[in-house]
């Protein structure tokens, strides 16, 4: 990704930091609401998950596996254990893949669950590994945003770890798979012509079936048994 042009007579530290803040806001890539009151977070609170777990992606192009370690980010894969336990990510799109940086999913294909999930953004995990290729990190625009998007680093994405992307998770087997996703789209505007992030929250895949209809999906996600 380019870096961000800032105008600026205050130094190089303030221009820093807005670069910093555009990567966040970019990384993020859709209109999710303001993070939850604690009241709602509480009640949110997935099941503790296992200290090691694998997940079993079934996509439009083959499977891949991912382990997600409590160890790297305890909250981050709690979480993203509740939502492969719910379904949430049956049958999501591969919205955002753009070359040699990220696949960016989680926006779930029918609305009404997004709406249901809207209010169960996760405290910050402290940034315990890289971001290397195979990686996985929940999508943010701040601190105490992380929801439900989720990104696979395509490269070593090594900058991201000091704006506090934490990976919970790597994928195992299959990484060929993730590299072999639909990417001709580009990124969302403006940077390209993809999918607008808030349009797929409030219509669902029928909006990305019409208007993007070679996105790589995800038909189903699988919490494989421990050995």
């Amino acid at each position: 990704m380019p870096r961000a042009i800032v105008k600026t007579v205050a130094g190089p530290r303030l221009a820093r930091r807005a670069s910093a803040a555009a990567l966040c806001l970019f990384l993020y890539g859709c209109g999710a609401s303001a993070p939850p009151k604690k009241e709602a977070a509480k009640a949110a609170l997935p099941d503790r998950a296992p200290e090691v777990y694998r997940v079993r992606f079934d996509t439009s192009k083959g499977p891949f596996v991912v382990e997600v370690s409590r160890a790297w980010a305890p909250r981050g894969a709690d979480h993203f254990y509740d939502l492969v336990k719910t379904g949430f990510y049956d049958g999501a799109r591969f919205y955002r893949v753009v070359r040699n940086y990220v696949a960016q999913f989680g926006i779930a294909a029918d609305p009404a669950a997004n709406r249901l999930w809207a209010s169960t953004g996760i405290p910050d995990d402290p940034v315990k590994e890289s971001n290397r290729k195979g990686t996985l990190s929940y999508a943010m625009r701040g601190p105490g945003t992380r929801s439900t998007q989720v990104f696979i680093n395509l490269k070593d994405n090594r900058p991201l770890d000091k704006d506090g992307f934490a990976p919970f998770g790597r994928v195992v087997s299959g990484m060929d798979v993730v590299e072999s996703l639909y990417n001709f789209y580009g990124d969302m505007a403006p940077r390209g012509g993809g999918p607008d992030p808030k349009m797929i929250e409030t219509q669902g895949n029928q909006y990305l079936e019409t208007r993007f209809p070679r996105l790589d999906f995800i038909q189903k996600t699988v919490i494989e048994p421990t050995t």
